[in-house]
């Protein structure tokens, strides 16, 4: 089983590569990610999560679970909703538990890509769904939830980090 990767790791700096293949060994991947989300208590992790620098990410949250791969993410209401959010990639260094902290996203988005199968998926989100959406999209991105904070309110998260 992978561990998750953390903050200072590169591969989470890094935009993850499209997936080509759907083959066995993608299959494979998608359900050890949920055994490793699972395990982490989490609600949605990305492949560069567990050093998979592929554009794939798996979610159950808000009642619903899936995966997408080479994900494509439309905003269809750019309200901001200011929430709390956190990451199993930045854990508070003290307690190994996710640091939490206000941020801002879109209220609502269609998520687009392919399933395991290469077949074409699309998820409309609103609320807490959206947001796992948006946050899993920005890690294929090389992007973390901290870089969407004001300069003081992510430094000092990222002062609780490793």
């Amino acid at each position: 089983m992978r561990d998750i990767r953390v903050v200072g790791d590169p591969v989470l700096r890094t935009p993850a590569e499209p997936v080509t293949d759907f083959d066995r060994e993608l299959r494979r991947l998608i359900d050890e990610m949920f055994e490793v989300m699972y395990r982490a208590q989490g609600v949605g992790l990305a492949g560069p999560q567990i050093g998979v620098s592929r554009q794939i990410f798996v979610y159950d949250c808000s009642n619903r679970k899936g995966h997408v791969i080479n994900p494509e993410l439309i905003v269809d209401d750019d309200a901001e909703v200011l929430s709390e959010e956190g990451c199993l990639s930045v854990p508070d260094r003290a307690t190994g538990t996710p640091i939490y902290a206000k941020t801002p996203r879109a209220a609502g988005v269609t998520v687009r890509g392919l399933d395991r199968l290469g077949r074409p998926v699309q998820v409309k989100a609103r609320g807490m769904l959206a947001r796992c959406f948006q946050h899993e999209t920005d890690h294929l991105g090389g992007r973390l939830y901290v870089d969407r904070l004001a300069k003081e309110a992510a430094r000092k998260v990222l002062l609780q980090a490793p």
